[in-house]
């Protein structure tokens, strides 16, 4: 039983206080934001390191109370501030389809990194990992899912943000959070405010600011796989207009599916260190400077590939070792073990294996002056380092190489990525008499990455498939091994890239009719990058690909978009608000350096029309927020994959293209939570999406007919609910909390060229706790029982067919094998405690 002890019960990173409850699925929007009975006069004000937001309150300042003309009483849905306008406005005022996770629904989930939300407690938000490999994750809303945008030269089509500053990779993504207050997922384009790479949508997360008085918040758990965490928040008060904070995390686990070679790590296991410092400097009230550096540290391994069956199509099977017979396949070695209906807790063979390393940090300054009472100027500055050492062996004999008496296998996929970038962005907000909002903006990005990938065998058959060898770690591959020194680079490739763009957005209530609101917006972007394939199969690439003499294969692509947006809302009433909009965005292009050639490839370009609704019924106790959508996607970036033998390894390879004609991509999303009472939250939340991409060329098979593509990772329903109560208790004013939520996700895809699906989800999250006892003069203990996938449901969320389909270009099926795919983590618990101070 997994038992977590921790100090800290305001922490918002991954173990803090819960309740157990119950539902059949997630949480929506609101219902993520408002996660539990809590009454106003408990409702805790912490300051936001926010640059959208002045040095105001987590809950709605003053003013933006006064603007909506309304403040709930005990008993009612609490408002709910975010800044997706860049400025602080309530939630069901905005309009925009925005999901909010605050810092109690983190708790109630033990959410330690955006990883944990794969199971898909956010509707309409997908998180996966890139492969198998919590080194990058693949994140996407309302069916814009880059695949493979971990390449230097590649863009993400959600952009994720941390207190206003974009982080530029896919790597780095699964750090440790770090005293988050709340996360908005916004939804749709965002094209305007936003800029380049948030085509689908955002995810911005905002972390606790100094509060200028002492304070520390700290916990400390423990859990079944040898799981244990710690994280620590000290606010270290002020000295003179000086306010200090430093943050701190561990998060650790074990691996879930043990790795029999001794010495090696296993499969799906972690260890996150994170630390953070924070001052501000806020000498009058109308200016404050925030300075803010992290810097994080994740080990981690893959999740184990499994093979999940073998030769599904049938071909006829040749002998394990001599000839093989045209047409045919060879069989599996007989110590390989098949297993597609249960993750393996033991894999069948032992592979050499150590953790990857992720590092990330960085810094921001960001500067707030109220030149008036109605105009803040902004700046914003940040600085973000990236690196990647990966270390993937989590297929052993389970994917090819194939068998062969004598001969190599277990690939090791090896990658080693740095990514730099300076951003720094100028903002004006402000209010010209009560009837004209508005936001103009100056935006630059700088980006600088290079990755080097290799993939020796690290393992050898003996004739007859009963065992095997582990080959010497520099020479045993061909020559090459996987030590740093001796590896053989199948790919290494450089990018840069530079954005500017200038924006500006502009909201009129006409004063003879003040329920409606027209809003006008439009962001000019110049983006210029340029990229590299120099070395590939461990020498200088060459364009075209078989002449000697030809220059080393690069690109250069320069882009100019210009994106709009117009909003009209109503409101039709004090709880019942009503918007239509449309939105624009883009996706940069780039080149593949997983493709022999390194073709570039265009942006991606979508306009979206979306009409929603957001009303508050029954004396504000039922929420219950409405949105339906169409986009149509132009230049959709498609990925083919296939698997090349260069003569002494197999490669994966992939090229990508630009689909012909509109990809269209429809939906509705409902969000509703209900105060039943006092001490009954019930929440539920909807999402449909429909895509439809049209059918394209594989460049790998030129000539052949059109072929249907699909987007992955986008499940056609999704159903989330949550059940929160909370139970005053004699014992030093505590309160008993129960939290349970279930999250149905419908099979998806996991390869735009591939109809193959993975299984459908449905992941049950409990907590129950103890909370807020006193324990002294200002001092709150709180104890909690937590689980994660509580009834320890298997699904198989990524499912690779490569290697069970004939070669693409050849036709040939002596490379066969079989489907391979990975498994959800299992069930995970574990007990917390947690103090404040």
């Amino acid at each position: 039983m997994l038992i977590t002890f921790r100090a800290g019960a305001a922490a918002p990173t991954a173990i803090r206080r819960t309740m157990l409850t119950l539902l059949l699925t997630g949480v929506a929007a609101p219902a993520l934001a408002q996660a539990g009975p809590t009454t106003p006069e408990s409702t805790e004000s912490t300051s936001t390191g926010q640059p959208a937001t002045s040095p105001g309150d987590a809950a709605l300042s003053d003013q933006t109370q006064r603007d909506n003309g309304t403040q709930a009483t005990a008993g009612q849905l609490q408002d709910i501030v975010v800044t997706a306008t860049k400025r602080e406005t309530n939630l069901q005022r905005t309009p925009i389809a925005i999901a909010v996770v605050n810092s109690q629904a983190l708790d109630d989930r033990h959410v330690q990194s955006l990883a944990d939300l794969a199971d898909g407690s956010v509707p309409g938000l997908r998180v996966a990992t890139f492969e198998a490999r919590q080194s990058a994750l693949t994140i996407g809303i309302r069916g814009i899912v880059p695949l493979d945008a971990n390449q230097p030269a590649r863009e993400q089509g959600v952009g994720v943000y941390v207190d206003g500053v974009y982080l530029g990779r896919q790597q780095g993504l699964g750090a440790a959070l770090l005293d988050v207050e709340r996360i908005e997922v916004l939804k749709g384009p965002q094209g305007t405010l936003f800029g380049r790479n948030t085509e689908g949508g955002a995810v911005s997360i905002i972390t606790k600011a100094p509060t200028g008085r002492f304070g520390l918040r700290a916990s400390a758990g423990v859990g079944n796989y040898g799981s244990y965490n710690a994280n620590a928040h000290v606010d270290l008060g002020s000295v003179g207009p000086f306010s200090f904070k430093v943050d701190g995390a561990l998060d650790h686990q074990d691996a879930t599916t043990k790795n029999p070679l001794e010495g090696q790590k296993g499969w799906n296991y972690f260890n996150r260190k994170g630390l953070q410092g924070k001052i501000r400097f806020r000498p009058s009230s109308t200016f404050t400077a925030d300075l803010s550096g992290d810097w994080g540290k994740d080990q981690n391994t893959p999740f184990y590939s499994q093979l999940l069956n073998f030769n599904p199509n049938g071909y006829p099977v040749g002998p394990l070792t001599g000839a093989l017979p045209s047409g045919s396949v060879r069989p599996v070695p007989p110590i390989v073990v098949i297993e597609g209906d249960d993750r393996m807790r033991t894999a069948d063979l032992g592979v050499v294996q150590q953790a990857s390393v992720d590092k990330t940090q960085g810094g921001a300054l960001t500067l707030r002056w109220n030149v008036l009472p109605e105009l803040e100027l902004r700046s914003i500055t940040g600085y973000r380092e990236v690196s990647v050492d990966q270390w993937d062996n989590s297929g052993g004999a389970h994917r090819p190489p194939l068998f062969t008496p004598n001969g190599l296998f277990s690939r090791y996929s090896l990658s080693y990525l740095e990514q730099s970038q300076w951003s720094q962005e100028f903002q004006a907000v402000g209010r010209l008499a009560d009837q004209l909002d508005y936001v103009f903006g100056l935006y630059y990005f700088r980006e600088k990455a290079f990755e080097e990938a290799a993939t020796p065998n690290s393992a050898r058959w003996n004739a007859t498939g009963t065992g095997y060898t582990i080959v010497d770690s520099c020479t045993g591959s061909n020559g090459f091994g996987w030590e740093r020194q001796c590896r053989s680079i199948d790919r290494g490739s450089r990018a840069r890239s530079k954005s500017k763009a200038a924006y500006g957005q502009v909201t009129w209530t006409p004063p003879q009719a003040d329920a409606f609101h027209f809003t006008l917006g439009g962001r000019y972007t110049a983006d210029d990058k340029t990229g590299e394939l120099y070395l590939r199969a461990n020498a200088p690439s060459r364009c075209p690909i078989n002449v000697p003499t030809a220059p080393i294969c690069s690109f250069e692509q320069k882009t100019h978009r210009f994106n709009p947006l117009a909003v009209v809302a109503f409101d039709a009433s004090r709880d019942v608000h009503l918007y239509a909009k449309y939105a624009t965005g883009y996706r940069s292009g780039g080149a593949s350096s997983r493709s022999v050639t390194y073709n570039q490839f265009g942006p991606e370009d979508v306009k979206s029309y979306e009409i929603g609704a957001k009303t508050e019924l029954f004396d504000r106790r039922v929420r219950l927020n409405l949105a339906a959508y169409m986009m149509r996607r132009k230049g959709t970036q498609v990925d083919f994959s296939t698997i090349v033998n260069n003569g002494t390894s197999n490669i994966n390879s992939v090229e990508t293209i630009n689909a012909p004609g509109t990809t269209k991509i429809n939906g509705v999303e409902v969000d509703a939570i209900a105060r039943v009472t006092d001490q009954l939250q019930l929440s539920a939340s909807y999402a449909y999406t429909y895509t439809h991409v049209p059918d394209a060329a594989d460049p790998f098979r030129p000539g052949s007919p059109l072929v249907p593509v699909f987007i992955p990772f986008t499940p056609r329903n999704v159903v989330n609910g949550a059940i929160d109560y909370e139970l005053p208790i004699a014992v030093a004013r505590g309160k008993l909390r129960f939290h349970l939520d279930g999250n149905y996700n419908q099979a998806t895809q996991t390869f735009a060229e591939f109809a193959t699906k993975n299984d459908s989800s449905f992941i049950v999250n409990g907590r129950i706790a103890l909370a807020d006892v006193e324990v002294g003069t200002g001092q709150q203990l709180t104890f909690s029982l937590w689980s994660r996938n509580l009834l320890n449901e298997t699904h198989v969320y990524r499912r690779d067919p490569t290697n069970s389909l004939p070669n693409p270009i050849t036709g040939s099926v002596s490379g066969v094998l079989g489907d391979y795919g990975n498994f959800n983590a299992p069930r995970t618990f574990g007990a917390e405690v947690a103090i404040k101070m």
